[in-house]
């Protein structure tokens, strides 16, 4: 159950422990990141378009954030990617890092509705 997987993005047990155990304020926290992810995403998207790197440092950031919460391990990586090209004012393999980071949320969204 524990180790990432196509089929199983999420530690889940991690994920349970860091919420005291508590499934439904896991649930609630899983449901409000599935609202605000589209969101997070598109400012990313959007920091990516228009070549600003700090915007793209901060919102791959807080994105990161989010997503570690249900130690999800390749959309946190997929994002600290993106933190780390924003922060070195780097941004020539943003969009392949983006396409890694949409795929990855989609899974972690996946399974987080079915909780």
């Amino acid at each position: 159950m524990n180790a990432p997987g196509p089929e199983n993005v999420l530690d889940l047990q991690l994920a349970l422990s860091r919420v005291g155990g508590d499934k439904q304020l896991l649930r609630e926290i899983a449901f409000l990141f599935i609202e605000d992810c589209p969101r997070a995403f598109a400012e990313i998207q959007e920091a990516i378009a228009s070549g600003d790197a700090a915007k793209l440092e901060t919102t791959a950031h807080a994105l990161k954030g989010s997503v570690a919460n249900f130690a999800a391990r390749d959309a946190v990586a997929a994002a600290f990617g993106l933190e780390q090209m924003g922060r070195a004012k780097e941004m020539s393999q943003a969009e392949g890092m983006l396409s890694r980071l949409e795929s990855a949320l989609s899974a972690v969204c996946e399974q987080l509705a079915a909780l």
